[in-house]
């Protein structure tokens, strides 16, 4: 998205949904914010660095990922258009993260310093309650993701997801899709053969 006037909106829309911040909170928050581009799977943010920026999606998909010693990928979660993202854990608490964020379409993002954040944020405390209930429903989601992991079967981890973002299928590759919800790639494309949609 690269109309400046467009990305305005869709971020104006996504703060708006959360009821807290007024028109002026609201743009000076849009201010810290400049437009970045990446081309298909770059590195925003790499495991073993801090995490500097919280970034605002316009166009495109990303992930974030752990990968162990042995090269075994877990994907965390993914972001798209209208989702902030970054690496939360490095983020908070100003350590470097074992978490790699990257994108997996070319990606057209807004990037705002965190530091910058944090510091505006002294200004209009309501910032600083917006990111709170941000995190608030991050932190759910994660939740949620950890029972369906640890307790259903791929089947229904399957069908949560689609029911949870129908549109997903659409816009992630579906090897990613698989490692998400821990199947191999090969059984994901049999459930989408076998469940009806």
């Amino acid at each position: 998205m690269d109309n400046p006037e467009e990305s305005y909106r869709l971020f104006e829309r996504t703060v708006n949904s959360f009821q807290i911040l007024n028109q002026e909170e609201l743009r000076r928050f849009y201010t810290l914010f400049k437009p970045i581009g990446y081309s298909r799977k770059s590195v925003l943010t790499e495991a073993g660095s801090t995490e500097k920026y919280l970034y605002f999606v316009t166009e495109g998909v990303q992930r974030i990922v752990f990968q162990d010693d042995l090269g075994y990928e877990a994907t965390i979660l993914f972001t798209y258009q209208a989702n902030f993202g970054g690496v939360l854990d490095s983020m908070l608490t100003g350590r470097t993260t074992k978490y790699t964020y990257e994108t997996l379409t070319k990606s057209t993002l807004l990037r705002a310093n965190i530091y910058e954040v944090r510091d505006l944020g002294k200004i209009y405390p309501a910032i600083n309650q917006l990111l709170f209930e941000g995190l608030l429903y991050a932190f759910s989601g994660l939740l949620e993701r950890l029972v369906e992991i640890q307790c259903y079967s791929a089947e229904e981890k399957f069908r949560i997801l689609l029911k949870r973002s129908p549109h997903i299928l659409q816009i992630v590759p579906h090897k990613y899709l698989a490692n998400y919800i821990g199947i191999d790639a090969t059984n994901f494309s049999k459930l989408i053969n076998s469940i009806k949609l």
